[in-house]
C-alpha cells in the first residue's frame, strides 16, 4: 500500500506520525521498550498533543530480533498470529551516550540516541544490513476511510536484490513490485497466488518475517525505490528481523523459527497419476491407465482419485460414488496388491446436498456469521459451508469422517482448496479476527489433516498434496504448484514460483505435469516430464483431459519411463536430501544464489535450480531443444550424457527428449541405488559411488541413509596427485564405485576402491 506522492509529499487522504526521536526507554528482563516522540521536542510543551511510537525488542532464539511497533496499546489486537518456535536466549542490552544497543547471538540492533535522528539499525557481526532511519517508521491515518495502518520501511542495499514472499509466479526478484499477502485461487499466470507468506530474503543473507496474518502489503523498491515497506492496518505492526549469515543459513534459521518440514515416506517421491478433474472414469478407466503404465514398464508408485470419486453436488461427503465404484474397499485392494499407494482429493467445504452438511450445521462445525446462521455461498458448491477448523469438535469431526477413508485402505489426501475464506460478516468459534484468518485458515486445514495421518500412519508415513499456505504451512508437505496451463511459458512461471516458495523454508514441492489447464502437445508434454521427474515429488495431473503418456505419442512413453527410472536410481542421493530438509529447514529444489551466494551470476537465475546439494537441473523450454544456463567455478558432468562442462560462465547446448542439463557438482560422491523401478527400496545395498571431477587435494564426504531416513554410514573420497580413494564405513551392504568424467584403473581394497587415473 502507497502512502506518499513523491518523496516529499504525502497522499491528500494520509495524516502520518513519523518516528522522529528517542524520547525514552525501559529495560524489562530480556525486553527493550523505545519510545519515539513523532516530533522534534526542544521544550515540555512539545511534549503536549502528540503521539508517542512504542517500540519493543525482544528475542526469541539468537539471530532473530522481534520488533514490535506500537501507536495505542489499548487497541484490540487479536490473533491468528504465525506461530513460531522459542529457544532459551540471553539478549545482549547496552545502554551509551548516543545510542542503545539490542543484540542476539551475532545479530544486533543500534537504536540513536540524538536529536532529531531517529534511526534502528541492524548488523551481522560488523556488517550492516539495513536500517530504518528518516520517515521510515510510521502510524497512518486515513482520513478518507478512517482506517488507521503501521508502516515500516528497511532500507536496500545498492546491489541488495529481495527474494520470497511465498510462492509468486511474478519476476523473480521482487524489487519493483507491490505484493499483498493475500490467498487467492488465481493459477499461475497472474500475481495472484495461493501461498502467500509474509517473509523475505535478501542477497546480503538476512531475512524479515512480517508477524501479521492479515492483508499485509508490500512494496519493494516501490514506493521508495531505497527501501522495502510493509505496513499492515490497525495501531500495531510486529516483524523479526532473522540473521542467517547467507541466504540458506536464514532459510534454515526461518524455518526453525516457524517450523521444519516433516519427512515424507519414500513412497511419496514416485510417480503419481491422476485421474485429472472434469474426466469421466471409473475403474475401468483407471485400470486400463495402471495396466498401460505397467505394459510400457512406467515406474507408477501412487495413484489419485480427483473430485469425482464422490458424487456431483456432494464434495464433501467423504463418500464413493457407488454408481462408479461399486465396491471401494476391494479396489483399493487390488490396488494396493499391484504395490501401489492411494490418494484421494479433499477440500474444507461442505456443499448443502452432502449428507454431512445437516450434520456439520447441527454440531456447529461451520463458519458462522454474526446473526448465528451459516456462512454458505454457491460459488464452488452449491450452498457450501466452510468447516469451521478454529472449533476443536469440528477438528475432530472432520478427522473421523477422514479416518473411515484411511481404514478402507486411503494411503493420503490430496487437500485442495483453502484460499476462498470470508472475512465479513464472519465469526470463528475461538472468535478470531477473520481478516487474518483468511490466509491463516488453510495452516489449521492441513494442519489438521497432517495430524490425523500422523496419528494413523505414524511419523515419516504422513503427506499430503496441498495448494495453498502460509507462513509455517511447510511443516505439512507437499505443496504443488496450482492450475498452470500447458505451455512452454506457463511452465516457466511453475518454476519460478516453486523457487521463490522455497525461499520460505518449503522443502517438498510439485507441479502438474504438461500443465492443468487445456491439453499440451506432445513436445511440451515430453520436456515437461524431465522437469516434473527432476522435482521433489513427480504427479501427472490435468483438468479436462487424461495425463497418460500414450494419448501424448509413443515417445512420450518412453520418455516418462527413460526419466523415472533415473529418479528411482537417484533415491539414495534424493532421500538423503530430504532428510536434510527435514533436520536442517533446506529446501530440496533451492534457488542457485541460495547455494552460491558469492557468484553474483546467479543472484536473478529462475530457468534452473539446484536439486539438493549437488545436482543442478535446468529445463528446456523451447521446442527447438536449446536450453542456455549458467554454471558456476569448476568441472561438472553432466550425469546424462557424461559431457563436462567447465563452469564460471554460460552454456549453450541442444537437447533431445532424453536428455537435459542435470550436472553433478564438482568434488560430488552421488550414490546411485539398485532398483530403476521403485523409489522404496534398501538404499545401503548394492550402491554404486559416482563421483564427479575431482581436483587434487580435493576431499568430500555424504551421509548414507536408508529408506526410512535412517542414517547408516558415511562415504569419503579424497584426490592426491594421480589417485582418487573411496571409502565408506558403518553399516552398509554392497557398494562399488565409478568416475564421472575422469578415468582410471580401480582396485579393491578392505573397505574402499581405489582409482589411479590415467
Amino acid at each position: 500500500m502507497k502512502f506518499t506522492n513523491g518523496y516529499w509529499l504525502m497522499r491528500d487522504n494520509i495524516e502520518p506520525l513519523f518516528a522522529v526521536e528517542y524520547a525514552d526507554h525501559r529495560i524489562q528482563g530480556d525486553q527493550l521498550t523505545v519510545y519515539a516522540a513523532t516530533r522534534h521536542v526542544n521544550n515540555r510543551g512539545d511534549c503536549l498533543n502528540s503521539g508517542l511510537l512504542t517500540i519493543r525488542f525482544t528475542s526469541p532464539m539468537e539471530d532473530v530480533i522481534h520488533v514490535s511497533i506500537t501507536h495505542f496499546d489499548g487497541a484490540r489486537y487479536d490473533g491468528p498470529f504465525v506461530p513460531v518456535s522459542t529457544q532459551p536466549v540471553s539478549p545482549f542490552i547496552r545502554e551509551e551516550e548516543d545510542k542503545l544497543i539490542y543484540q542476539s547471538g551475532a545479530l544486533r540492533a543500534e537504536i540513536s540516541r540524538k536529536p532529531s535522528a531517529w534511526s534502528v539499525t541492524y548488523y551481522d557481526g560488523q556488517e550492516r544490513l539495513t536500517d530504518s532511519s528518516w520517515r521510515n517508521m510510521a502510524y497512518m491515518k486515513d482520513r478518507d476511510s478512517k482506517k488507521t495502518y503501521m508502516t515500516e520501511q528497511l532500507a536496500i542495499d545498492v546491489d541488495e536484490l529481495i527474494y520470497g514472499m511465498g510462492e509468486r509466479f511474478t519476476p523473480f526478484v521482487r524489487n519493483g513490485q507491490t505484493v499483498e499477502m493475500w490467498n487467492e485461487d488465481g493459477g499461475t499466470a497472474s500475481e495472484i497466488a495461493y501461498k502467500n507468506v509474509p517473509f523475505y530474503i535478501t542477497s546480503k543473507g538476512y531475512g524479515v518475517l512480517v508477524d501479521n496474518e492479515g492483508d499485509a502489503a508490500f512494496e519493494v523498491a516501490s514506493e521508495k525505490v531505497e527501501r522495502v515497506q510493509f505496513s499492515v492496518e490497525g495501531e500495531r505492526l510486529d516483524y523479526y528481523l532473522i540473521g542467517g549469515g547467507t541466504p540458506k543459513g536464514t532459510i534454515q534459521k526461518y524455518a526453525e523459527l516457524t517450523g521444519k518440514p516433516a519427512l515424507p515416506p519414500a513412497w511419496s517421491f514416485g510417480l503419481w497419476l491422476s485421474t485429472s478433474f472434469t474426466t469421466n472414469y471409473d475403474e475401468e478407466t483407471t485400470g486400463n491407465f495402471i495396466r498401460g503404465m505397467e505394459e510400457r514398464q512406467i515406474p507408477l508408485h501412487v495413484f489419485h482419485f480427483d473430485c469425482y470419486w464422490m458424487d456431483a453436488y456432494e464434495w464433501c461427503n467423504f463418500q464413493w460414488d457407488l454408481k462408479t465404484f461399486p465396491d471401494p474397499k476391494a479396489m483399493l485392494k487390488r490396488y494396493h496388491d499391484r504395490g501401489l499407494k492411494i490418494c484421494v482429493w479433499i477440500n474444507p467445504y461442505i456443499g448443502q446436498k452432502s449428507p454431512l452438511f445437516g450434520e456439520a450445521m447441527e454440531g456447529g462445525y461451520l463458519i458462522r456469521r454474526r446473526d448465528g446462521s451459516v456462512w454458505q455461498t454457491d460459488l464452488w458448491q452449491a450452498g457450501m459451508g466452510i468447516v469451521d477448523f478454529t472449533n476443536p469438535a469440528a477438528c475432530a469431526w472432520y478427522q473421523e469422517k477422514l479416518k473411515t477413508l484411511l481404514d478402507m485402505g486411503v494411503d493420503c489426501f490430496k487437500t485442495d482448496f483453502g484460499e476462498r475464506i470470508p472475512v465479513r460478516d464472519v465469526v470463528y468459534y475461538d472468535h478470531s479476527e477473520p481478516v487474518k484468518m483468511h490466509n491463516f485458515y488453510t495452516y489449521l486445514y492441513n494442519r489438521t489433516v497432517f495430524e490425523l495421518l500422523v496419528r494413523e500412519r505414524g511419523e515419516g508415513e504422513a503427506v499430503l498434496f496441498a495448494r495453498s499456505a502460509t507462513a509455517g504451512s511447510q511443516q505439512f508437505p507437499v505443496h504443488w504448484g496450482g492450475d498452470c496451463s500447458a505451455t512452454y511459458p506457463s511452465m516457466a512461471e511453475t518454476l519460478r514460483g516453486g523457487l521463490s516458495l522455497a525461499c520460505a523454508g518449503f522443502g517438498f514441492w510439485s507441479h502438474d505435469i504438461s500443465g492443468f489447464e487445456q491439453t499440451a502437445p506432445a513436445d511440451v508434454y515430453k520436456r515437461w516430464c524431465a522437469f516434473g521427474v527432476f522435482s521433489s515429488h513427480s504427479r501427472l495431473h490435468g483438468s479436462s483431459s487424461y495425463r497418460v503418456p500414450w494419448l501424448f505419442d509413443e515417445e512420450a512413453c518412453r520418455v516418462l519411463k527413460f526419466f523415472m527410472n533415473w529418479k528411482c536410481r537417484l533415491m539414495p542421493y534424493l532421500y538423503r536430501q530430504a532428510v536434510r530438509a527435514h533436520e536442517e529447514g533446506t529446501p530440496m529444489m533451492r534457488p542457485m544464489f541460495v547455494e552460491f551466494p558469492e557468484d553474483r551470476c546467479c543472484d536473478t537465475l529462475d530457468r534452473q535450480y539446484m536439486m539438493g546439494d549437488d545436482l543442478q537441473a535446468a529445463p528446456v523450454f523451447k521446442e527447438s531443444g536449446q536450453v542456455e544456463y549458467y554454471l558456476p567455478e569448476g568441472k561438472w558432468v553432466n550425469l546424462l550424457t557424461g559431457a563436462v562442462a567447465e563452469g564460471g560462465k554460460w552454456q549453450k547446448e541442444t537437447h533431445d527428449y532424453f536428455s537435459l542439463p542435470l550436472m553433478v557438482r564438482p568434488g560430488t560422491i552421488l550414490p546411485l541405488g539398485i532398483s530403476d523401478t521403485q523409489v522404496e527400496y534398501d538404499y545401503t545395498e548394492g550402491l554404486t559411488l559416482a563421483v564427479s571431477w575431482m581436483e587434487d587435494g580435493a576431499q568430500t564426504e555424504i551421509g548414507l541413509v536408508d529408506q526410512k531416513g535412517a542414517l547408516r554410514g558415511y562415504a569419503r573420497a579424497s584426490r592426491e596427485d594421480r589417485q582418487i580413494t573411496v571409502e565408506v564405513s558403518g553399516d552398509i551392504g554392497s557398494w562399488d564405485a565409478r568416475l564421472l568424467a575422469q578415468k582410471g584403473n580401480a582396485r579393491r581394497e578392505v573397505g574402499k576402491v581405489i582409482f589411479t587415473l590415467d
